[in-house]
């Protein structure tokens, strides 16, 4: 028979010192709780047992669904339920809870539930218990992906290629300084034109490309634009031009393949606002340089080629082959893309941006799940424990939800994996001197994605509010009927 310190070690992960449902399997529990559980294993544990050791604890009796739900079934849920560490399939074949085992792995699954959906142990257990099992099973059910119907709806249309090599002309920088047709006087051809005559005065009629930027004076009217010039005509640098129609040969044949990749990328966004019903992953970056496009395309082609992915089929918005008519345009195309896409990837750079910080939290806001991508130990580091797009709200449930944070393609494929199957995996921990305090966790990456905090002021003024601007929304749409 197991000690009432041996219980209470048991469940430390799931219990702290207070009345209540949390706080039923601490060390200031009922004593009656513990003598009870201390012969599970001859005698288990029925649901009425169960409404009276938490009624001695001062929580709530529970509907015989919530029972059911949690400790008597194996349910589809939106995780891998299976996963836990207690689990055993000789649990849905019982009417009562059989060992100490047995019972935490129920309570482990409504502390999750609880963390991902309520945002509160307490008030989601105040919830939950009312409802009935098929009511349970209604709730989870809308919030799991429908895996059997993204698997069966086929492939969409097929986007227009365009080379690694040329992606990089489809930016906004290149979009700027090449014109809309190979021979118009962009402001890259009037930049080289103009330098390359002044080398030519200067008695210097070979010259690479390179060094045409490397004389051009603080003073000139291009100046502002030198960091754009330099990276639209990454392609030339190194050539060599002997005269004037040589030059304007070479940039002839860099603009027709902008013109190309452009009107590929064009026709692209095209494709991507038509399956806008059906996005799966938006791939969320910022790209400055022609290797940064080269490794965001390599991300691309290593992540959704990758094996566990390809029965998925998912649709996902490439920013390497997709381009808009101005950034007016792009910003609203990306703003749809984030909401309307299930999941956000993001894939760092050597800098941030603005903008893609921006895309991030606002997918965190909306409650999706966002992966941050970055390549190096130093960078996951600083996202995970820093970065304060790491910890956000879901401003419609209230929810604090934090990103997944991996330096492994792979593990981009295996997450992605496990959410459109409804199998990711999770531990909860409450932190040593924190009681009350929880944090749940992604279990293949260590991300923390949840927390509830134990601060009673903090708590109790943030639920206070999101319950009132439920009201407050509620009454609203109401006086906007009438």
């Amino acid at each position: 028979m197991a000690s009432r310190a041996e219980i209470v070690e048991f469940f430390k992960n799931l219990c702290h010192p207070t009345d209540g449902f949390e706080g039923w399997l601490s060390d200031t529990g009922h004593p009656e709780v513990f003598e009870r559980l201390a012969s599970i294993d001859e005698k288990p544990l029925s649901k009425v047992q169960l409404d009276q050791l938490l009624l001695l604890s001062l929580a709530s009796a529970v509907s015989d669904g919530f029972f059911s739900y949690y400790w008597l079934s194996i349910p589809p849920h939106t995780y891998d339920i299976k996963r836990l560490n207690d689990f055993d399939h000789s649990f849905a074949a019982q009417n009562a809870i059989i060992s100490l085992a047995h019972l935490r792995w129920g309570l482990e699954r409504v502390a999750i539930d609880a963390l991902l959906y309520f945002g509160s142990i307490e008030r989601a257990f105040a919830v939950l218990a009312r409802m009935s099992e098929p009511e349970i099973f209604a709730f989870f059910n809308e919030r799991r992906y429908p895996t059997a119907a993204i698997k069966t709806r086929g492939k969409g249309l097929r986007l227009n290629k365009v080379l690694k090599e040329d992606r990089y002309l489809i930016s906004e920088m290149a979009c700027k300084t090449y014109g809309d047709m190979p021979e118009s006087q962009s402001e890259l051809k009037e930049f080289l034109i103009e330098n390359y005559r002044a080398s030519v005065r200067d008695g210097n009629k070979n010259i690479r490309v390179k060094d045409l930027f490397d004389r051009s004076s603080s003073g000139s009217k291009h100046q502002n634009n030198m960091q754009m010039l330099l990276f639209s005509a990454d392609d030339l640098l190194e050539d060599t031009i002997s005269s004037e129609s040589d030059l304007e040969k070479r940039y002839g044949r860099i603009a027709e393949k902008f013109i190309e990749a452009r009107k590929s990328a064009l026709k692209n966004t095209e494709y991507f606002l038509s399956m806008i019903n059906d996005l799966d992953v938006y791939m969320s970056t910022s790209m400055r340089t022609r290797s940064d496009f080269r490794t965001v395309a390599d991300a691309c082609e290593k992540v959704f080629g990758d094996q566990r992915l390809q029965d998925l089929n998912l649709r996902y918005f490439d920013p390497t082959l997709s381009a808009a008519e101005g950034h007016e345009d792009k910003g609203l195309i990306e703003c749809l893309m984030v909401r309307s896409a299930k999941v956000l990837v993001y894939i760092a750079g050597e800098r941030e941006s603005f903008g893609k910080d921006a895309e991030a939290a606002m997918a965190l806001t909306l409650g999706k799940p966002v992966i941050f991508y970055c390549d190096s130990q130093q960078r996951k580091g600083f996202y995970k424990d820093v970065h304060p797009l790491s910890r956000l709200i879901d401003f419609q449930t209230g929810v604090a939800v934090g990103a997944i944070v991996t330096d492994r393609l792979e593990e981009v494929a295996e997450l992605l994996d496990r959410i459109f199957e409804n199998a990711m995996e999770y531990v909860i921990e409450q932190p040593e001197g924190k009681p009350g305090y929880y944090r749940l966790k992604e279990k293949l990456t260590n991300s923390v994605i949840r927390i509830q905090t134990n601060n009673k002021l903090l708590s109790r003024c943030f639920w206070n509010f999101f319950s009132n601007a439920k009201y407050r929304d509620s009454k609203r749409g109401r006086d906007v009927q009438e």
